[in-house]
């Protein structure tokens, strides 16, 4: 596997073509644009705010900053679950008739994630600062959230990325569990709020841990507690190892099932 690692960082130029490619074709017959970009994450937390301030009423102040810190990182990583599930099938032609390291397809589309959700989090950024919540010095803990998400967002792509080139209804499964997974997922409400059996089932969520930290830096304003450091972290490295082993093992066979 060293030597995998070793032969993909060779092809960085590759990742960063491919993901430049990413961010210019999503985009490529709108009239906005990259502009859309910012335009999705303002229609999500507009939409969910009116729901759960005006509709179910919720007593939280800024709660639109709240749903932000939460739902910005959630879309990062749902996107790069779901499209990374299809960043191998989606390029079958350059499979079948290029050789290069084949997770340079699944790092390129969850690089190109990763810039939109720091695109988003301009938006987010200025919504702080015009609210009067501000940012405070826990920001220096963001890189490494950050840093930890991506990790964890990777391994998930490409494992599932592996396994729908032989399991195409992987795509559609991949779909459902994000449905339920982000109500499982304190993206929406407070974790405080939450006790009991329901609790403990939400803290079983590896999801749980970095969203909570992302709202502990950007809106409680409190150092994130060393286990929603650690332990995701844990979790991101293990799910980052497999991916890459499950890949590898079923790398050798994607040409001829394209």
């Amino acid at each position: 596997m060293k030597g995998h690692i070793k032969e993909v960082f060779a092809y960085k130029d590759m990742i960063h073509s491919l993901t430049k490619r990413e961010l210019r074709g999503k985009y490529a017959k709108s009239v906005l644009g990259f502009l859309w970009s910012f335009l999705n994450p303002l229609f999500q937390i507009l939409v969910y705010t009116f729901v759960f301030s005006v509709i179910f009423k919720n007593s939280m102040d800024h709660y639109y900053i709240y749903l932000m810190t939460g739902l910005l990182p959630w879309t990062f990583f749902a996107d790069s679950f779901s499209q990374g599930a299809v960043a191998i099938i989606s390029n079958s032609e350059m499979v079948k008739k290029i050789y290069f390291p084949r997770d340079v397809l699944v790092i390129a589309e969850v690089n190109a994630k990763l810039i939109n959700l720091l695109l988003s989090m301009i938006v987010m950024a200025l919504f702080i600062v015009f609210s009067g919540v501000e940012f405070t010095w826990h920001i220096v803990f963001l890189p490494v959230i950050l840093f930890i998400e991506y990790i964890f967002a990777l391994g998930c792509a490409l494992l599932v990325s592996s396994i729908t080139v032989y399991l195409r209804d992987m795509e559609y499964i991949v779909n459902v569990i994000l449905m339920a997974w982000i109500w499982g997922t304190p993206v929406m409400y407070n974790l405080d709020a939450i006790s009991g059996v329901y609790r403990r089932l939400l803290t079983l969520n590896p999801m749980t841990p970095i969203i909570v930290s992302y709202q502990d830096i950007l809106y409680w304003h409190r150092v994130p507690y060393s286990v929603n450091l650690m332990v995701p972290l844990v979790e991101a490295v293990i799910v980052l190892i497999l991916g890459e082993v499950v890949f590898c093992r079923l790398v050798r066979g994607f040409a001829e099932e394209m």
